[in-house]
């Protein structure tokens, strides 16, 4: 599988949209990824985990993902490697591990999201990890919106496509100022935050 074929699959389940979105930064934009419209069929998903799986580095020992964008393509790529896998969710606002899940001190963790533009989730599992003693070696997602500029996450990023999006702080939307709805989609109205 190639970007092509991926952007295919985004494609042709529908997981690109168009319109007025509010992501989880709190930017707006005129571009939506739900790549959860593409993970549901199965193979599109076996097959995105696997590619994402073989893009990091051969020594890991976990993948952690947030909840709720990451868990599906993070179990893929976990499985891809025969590793374990676990996921965060929003406590009080803050990603915390729940379930009994806890990540062992030493050990090399990849983190895996669906979508990045600010990474704001990914960079608080990357916190979490390394908060308990683990080495993140990685941060991986099936879409880099970030234009190819994505934050900072201490250790290498590795995305299957990346899309340059336009995105506007809400003081300067163009959208807003035509009085277009914005749409919060994605499983922020879940957490307390918007879509990504």
């Amino acid at each position: 599988m190639c970007a092509d074929s991926l952007m295919d699959m985004l494609r042709a389940t529908g997981a690109i949209l168009d319109g007025h979105f509010v992501l989880a930064s709190g930017r707006h934009s005129d571009r939506y990824v739900q790549c959860a419209l593409m993970l549901a069929h199965t193979p599109y998903a076996a097959a995105a985990g696997a590619l994402l799986a073989a893009k990091l580095p051969g020594e890991l020992d976990l993948v952690v993902s947030p909840a709720m964008g990451g868990i599906v393509i993070g179990h893929e790529v976990a499985r891809a490697r025969e590793l374990p896998f676990l996921f965060t969710e929003r406590v009080e606002g803050r990603m915390a591990l729940r379930r009994g899940f806890q990540v062992p001190a030493g050990a090399r963790v990849a983190v895996v999201e669906d979508v990045v533009t600010t990474g704001g989730s990914l960079l608080e599992v990357a916190d979490l990890a390394r908060a308990a003693g683990a080495e993140v070696a990685a941060a991986a997602a099936i879409v880099d919106r970030s234009g190819g500029d994505p934050p900072d996450f201490g250790a290498p990023f590795h995305s299957l496509v990346t899309l340059q999006v336009r995105t506007w702080d809400p003081a300067e939307c163009p959208l807003c100022a035509e009085g277009l709805p914005a749409e919060k989609p994605g499983s922020g109205h879940l957490t307390g935050k918007g879509g990504k």
